[in-house]
């Protein structure tokens, strides 16, 4: 989710959602080490439960890293082995480390001796011509003798050669029923699924087959009140009844007004929010509005005042 669960983006979702862990977009090792460490780690305490996402390959640039973010209070550190970007295979890290399941053993080692909380996995099934009934197992039999005790599976292998990121996240076949048998295989490891769950209903489907855990990324990005509304009452089981989107695009204007009031501008908090109303009556009018008007000079709470209004109207 590069580029897509920043610090605006977990403020929107928590408001959805108190139970929800949520992670952030994944951040290099060596950008930790050597950027703005504020603008990369920094976070609204309202965010936790939240996870920092990693990625790198250098077991003792991870370490660092892991020592710097665990100051800002992270909930737990993730070692992305699964985003199969250019970007990513370029650095070696994200999911062509598939193909070294002792590096990423090494890595994970030393984040773990460098980190006061968990230090978690993301992976694939496989990549290229890996065969995903090998593979699989045999990562997971590696990373957990190095100490980890949390993996989520994209049920998908990443065809580094020859499909583009976006290709990657659709093309592939999903292969659930593995993720499944990994379960079985590995009870004592917690292993969550992901890739091409859209609903709620889907979620606990996985989870009545056994999975410990289900992460939701674009479909909870492109429709969260449909996946994060009713979460908090339908996968954990609390008896709060849920808030409405109108409520929630409400909430979101303190936070509006502070990130203006720092310099920033509307478009960088509201272009998470577009999905907010989506299959909804006035759906249109609300991201048309912000959409077009957003991103002006001086844009402020009354943008979203006035595209919420496309919606309030529909429902009277």
């Amino acid at each position: 989710m590069m580029d897509w669960t920043d610090r605006h983006c977990r403020f929107f979702h928590r408001l959805m959602s108190a139970r929800a862990l949520l992670y952030t977009e994944m951040v290099t090792a060596p950008a930790v080490i050597h950027g703005d460490r504020d603008r990369l780690l920094g976070h609204d305490a309202a965010e936790h439960p939240v996870a920092l996402q990693l990625g790198g390959s250098d077991p003792a640039e991870l370490a660092e890293a892991t020592r710097i973010a665990a100051g800002y209070g992270y909930d737990e550190i993730n070692l992305n082995v699964g985003c199969p970007s250019d970007r990513v295979q370029s650095g070696c890290f994200g999911a062509v480390l598939m193909e070294r399941p002792t590096l990423v053993a090494e890595c994970v080692a030393a984040m773990i001796a460098a980190s006061p909380v968990e230090v978690t996995v993301k992976c694939r099934i496989g990549v290229d011509e890996q065969i995903p009934e090998e593979t699989l197992p045999r990562f997971l039999e590696t990373v957990a003798a190095a100490g980890v005790t949390r993996v989520t599976i994209h049920a998908r292998k990443a065809w580094l050669q020859g499909l583009s990121p976006k290709e990657n996240r659709d093309i592939p076949p999903l292969d659930y029923p593995l993720v499944h048998a990994m379960k079985r295989a590995f009870p004592r490891l917690h292993l969550s699924i992901n890739g091409g769950i859209a609903t709620l209903a889907e979620a606990q489907a996985h989870l009545d087959a056994g999975m410990d855990g289900v992460m939701i990324g674009r479909a909870a990005y492109h429709t969260p009140a449909e996946i994060l509304l009713s979460a908090d009452r339908d996968i954990f089981g609390e008896t709060t009844s849920p808030k409405t989107a109108e409520q929630v695009a409400l909430e979101m204007l303190p936070h509006i007004e502070a990130h203006l009031a720092a310099g920033g501008r509307l478009n960088q908090v509201t272009r998470h929010m577009l999905g907010l109303f989506a299959g909804r009556p006035g759906a249109r009018g609300w991201k048309r509005t912000l959409s077009e008007e957003a991103h002006r000079d001086g844009a402020g709470p009354e943008v979203v005042e006035r595209a919420l209004a496309h919606v309030i109207r529909h429902a009277a």
